[in-house]
């Protein structure tokens, strides 16, 4: 650890921070126009090098996530920051032309996605609300928005993002939802399992970093110690686990856990941050037929695979029907469909290990996938399982059954479960299908308010609620420093929305062409993230640059690709 460098850097940033939150709209969004082109004309080496890293084949669908979860998630964002700095610099507000409803019980909601003509055609019938906190109304909201940007000369201030070291995209997103929704220059701390990403980004963000906005860091928990304890450090968010933010928080050791027992942190600077959790995916029993069960056992077995498990949200528990004569159908599809995925490594350290200690459960089944996949059946909701509160991180699915005579008692009672032994409040997701939806729309609707999690998923994985840059995503809100759970604050959030409570994004239960025979007018293909999308790599890229050029002519070749997944 060189502390020379490190300093060097913070004094730059603390020079720079005044000149960074008091730079005209205008010039903000120059700078988001150049690393647009950046990124775009980085993006493939962005991509492969994930691919290379994770050990995928770049022309294995598979690769398609390193695309979608990468260049295209911050393309997607940036374009959606300069219509909101257009806004506001024309005096408009960020909030204008979007669509806000009330919740039958007064709750405010917006409705960020989609915006556009490009959009109902990319992800047909998929819809994204952020739901706002109580004492919101469509009278105030205007109130509670872009709040950095009403500001009269706004102090500037130094912040220190720990980078994730999963899912790409979180870094860059991280570092910009602070410089351009907070005001906030940036100290970047690379996590050392995906620093190889550091030389890229450092290409891409160029005109940011030899003005003195955004600085580099690289090495293991000694730089992220000094750094975190700097003076020149003013604000700090983490993207990681609870257990580091506590160590942040409150020290390591027994001292540590004396004081957050105690609720004495060491340290006093503002922290923000996202910490994943135990995610849940209910399933509400309905009439689905043959083709139903395979396709939302293709919905699972992504959340659960996806990035190899390595996700924050990558579904741990699914809350099957008790007396559903489904539960055994769709179980059966999920097990093959896991089973039959392509393999992929666990590259995520210490994954082996916590799926040996699943494993260690007497109801846990080992999948012969040719790589480690575990489903453990059934578990007791009544005792105190490992599975409801160690985020296992790894290929790890276990399943529950919940009684309930109907729809809308099952719910109900998931809810409930959900709310009260799971840990974490990140991201859930309830599985649906419509004519449940017609015969128990209170209930459902019900069920999403009671629900305590940031980011919800209804017939769609809640991970489109991180992709949607209009999106507010982070934990639910409210939690403290002493019982973090899954963080505090929220990022992307393009709108700049100052009280969210929860993103909600809905999406089709039947994909295109069966969606048509089924009466649903839409024409949503497979989603381009389904582990099981067979030309995900081709369109994802395809998307990439569309997202990055503005360049319409490219839009047959991806409906044609998408369609074909």
């Amino acid at each position: 650890m060189d502390t020379q460098i490190l300093d060097k850097g913070l004094a730059a940033l603390q020079s720079n921070k005044e000149r960074w939150a008091r730079l005209p709209m205008v010039e903000k969004n120059d700078y988001l126009d150049q690393t647009i082109k950046r990124t775009v004309e980085f993006a493939e080496d962005w991509a492969m090098a994930g691919s290379k890293a994770k050990g995928l084949d770049p022309n294995s669908p598979l690769s398609g996530e390193e695309w979608i979860g990468g260049p295209y998630a911050f393309l997607n964002w940036m374009q959606y920051m300069k219509k909101t700095l257009q806004k506001l610099n024309s005096g408009k507000s960020s909030i204008d032309n979007l669509k806000i409803s009330e919740r039958p019980n007064g709750q405010t909601v917006a409705r960020v996605y989609p915006n556009n003509f490009f959009e109902k055609l990319i992800l047909s019938n998929s819809y994204i609300d952020v739901w706002m906190m109580e004492g919101v109304t469509p009278k105030n909201l205007e109130d509670s928005v872009a709040l950095f940007y009403k500001k009269h000369n706004p102090n500037g201030r130094v912040s220190l993002v720990l980078g994730a070291g999963n899912v790409s995209s979180i870094v860059p997103l991280d570092i910009f939802y602070k410089l351009y929704a907070e005001g906030e220059v940036v100290m970047i701390k690379m996590n050392p399992i995906n620093d190889y990403l550091g030389p890229i980004f450092e290409k891409i963000f160029a005109p940011f970093i030899e003005n003195g906005f955004i600085k580099f860091a690289y090495g293991g928990g000694d730089v992220g110690a000094y750094l975190t304890h700097h003076d020149d450090v003013e604000t700090i968010h983490i993207t990681g686990s609870g257990r580091t933010h506590d160590v942040i928080v409150f020290g390591e050791g027994e001292e540590g856990q004396r004081r957050k027992s105690e609720n004495r942190p060491v340290l006093t600077k503002s922290i923000s941050s996202e910490l994943g959790g135990i995610s849940p995916t209910i399933v509400v029993p309905g009439p689905w037929s043959k083709a139903d069960f395979k396709f939302q056992a293709e919905n699972i077995a992504t959340q659960k695979l996806q990035n190899a498990g390595h996700n924050c949200i990558a579904t741990q528990v699914l809350i099957m029907p008790e007396e559903w004569i489904g539960t055994e159908k769709l179980l059966h599809e999920v097990e093959k469909t896991i089973t039959n995925a392509e393999s992929r490594p666990a590259y995520y350290p210490g994954a082996e290990d916590r799926q040996n200690a699943a494993r260690q459960h007497p109801k846990a089944k080992v999948l012969d996938s040719g790589v480690g996949r575990t489903i453990i059946y059934d578990v007791d909701t009544h005792l105190d399982e490992p599975c409801f509160t160690d985020e296992y991180f790894s290929p790890v699915l276990t399943t529950v059954s919940i009684s309930g005579k109907d729809p809308a008692a099952f719910l109900l009672e998931a809810v409930k479960f959900a709310n009260e032994k799971l840990d974490g409040t990140l991201g859930a997701n309830i599985i649906i299908h419509p004519k449940t939806i017609k015969a128990h729309k209170a209930a459902l609707d019900s069920a999403i308010a009671d629900l305590k999690y940031g980011g919800i998923g209804v017939n769609t994985w809640c991970a489109l609620a991180f992709l949607g840059a209009g999106a507010a995503w982070g934990a639910y809100p409210g939690h403290t420093l002493d019982d973090i759970q899954s963080g505090n604050g929220v990022v992307h959030n393009a709108f700049l929305f100052d009280k969210p409570q929860k993103t909600v994004a809905t999406g089709p239960f039947r994909n295109f062409p069966r969606s048509i025979l089924s009466g649903d007018l839409h024409m949503a293909p497979r989603p381009p993230w389904f582990v099981t999308n067979k030309t995900a790599h081709k369109t994802a890229e395809r998307l990439t640059y569309l997202i990055g050029t503005g360049n319409l002519l490219s839009l047959p070749g991806i409906f044609t690709s998408a369609l074909r997944g």
